[in-house]
């Protein structure tokens, strides 16, 4: 039989203030590697889990201003520099006209760099998950809130980490093991 190592631990909390407070906790306690889990989001939660900004607004506005500069760089040298013709009595570089076209690719960029940054961000598609083996943890997007510590945290000890959650009021605390 193959000895099951650890892969974390998952702890049930009563209600979202507490999972405010459990997780200000072990933030203060020096585990990094955790998560909390709620059928909804809880305001505050990002601060009280001590997670940093999203660089993904910076990855979505720099590719919208490329697009966004590439759309008129190109019609600027299609229009002035490659073919020019004179329409209308129009000088070469009819800014105007560009508008909308440089703001369509710019909202193509930006759209484009959100969908596959947030996938790289959020290390998507990820197709499992060993929590999933938990029979409580089915609970949480219903009615439940839970609080998983990674196994790989530097903190991280079977019987300490237990006993900590349930000293700031987890219960229901379970082992979860690689199958």
């Amino acid at each position: 039989m193959a000895i099951e190592k650890p892969y974390g631990i998952l702890a049930r909390f009563q209600d979202p203030g507490t999972l405010l407070k459990a997780a200000e906790s072990i933030r203060d306690a020096g585990y990094k590697n955790f998560d909390c889990h709620s059928p909804f989001p809880i305001h505050g939660m990002d601060q009280a889990m001590g997670l940093k900004r999203s660089p993904l607004g910076w990855i979505v506005g720099a590719t919208a201003f490329c697009g966004g500069s590439a759309a008129l760089g190109l019609q600027w040298w299609t229009h002035a520099i490659e073919y020019p013709i004179v329409i209308s009595g129009k000088p070469f570089f009819s800014f105007q006209a560009f508008v909308l076209v440089t703001f369509a690719m710019a909202v193509l960029g930006g759209a484009v760099a959100a969908t596959f940054g947030m996938l790289f961000l959020n290390r998507l598609p990820r197709y499992h998950n060993h929590l999933f083996f938990s029979k409580q943890f089915e609970t949480t997007s219903d009615d439940c809130f839970f609080i998983s510590i990674d196994a790989n945290d530097k903190n991280f000890k079977d019987h300490q980490s237990k006993e900590f959650l349930e000293s700031i009021g987890g219960y229901d605390v379970e082992l979860i093991v690689e199958s």
